[in-house]
């Protein structure tokens, strides 16, 4: 057993800078669970064009607000409470709130290794 605060990862190589937000590594593959778990903040008023074709994902909004779109222009709120599963590596936009950021906690499966970054700056969707 072992036990991890947010507070342990932040200003560590687990505190990521994804280009719309942090995510702060609570579980990595280094730490040999089989998935991985991330603290996601999503900055409000960012809109991410993201699609992971390694990873599933699932998104388990603790607070704040935000959406997510899928590709046939579905577009979903997301409030504290809600989950959202990206189950056959769906390509999506995510966007932060108006006035405030998303707050997310990301189940990876496998997990992540732990330093990947999105490029957000080039026109196809981002992921790892």
């Amino acid at each position: 057993m072992f036990i991890r605060s947010l507070d342990e990862v932040k200003g560590t190589d687990r505190d990521i800078d994804w280009g719309n937000g942090k995510s702060y590594r609570l579980l990595i593959e280094a730490d040999g669970m089989g998935y991985g778990v991330c603290h996601t903040i999503v900055r409000a008023g960012s809109v991410s064009l993201l699609e992971y074709v390694n990873h599933l994902e699932s998104c388990y909004c603790i607070s704040g607000e935000g959406e997510i779109e899928d590709m046939a222009g579905n577009v979903h709120r997301i409030r504290p409470g809600d989950i959202y599963v990206l189950n056959d590596h769906d390509r999506h936009y995510l966007r932060g709130g108006p006035d405030e950021d998303l707050v997310l906690i990301s189940i990876f499966n496998p997990p992540l290794k732990g330093t990947e970054r999105h490029r957000l700056d080039g026109p196809s969707a981002s992921g790892y």
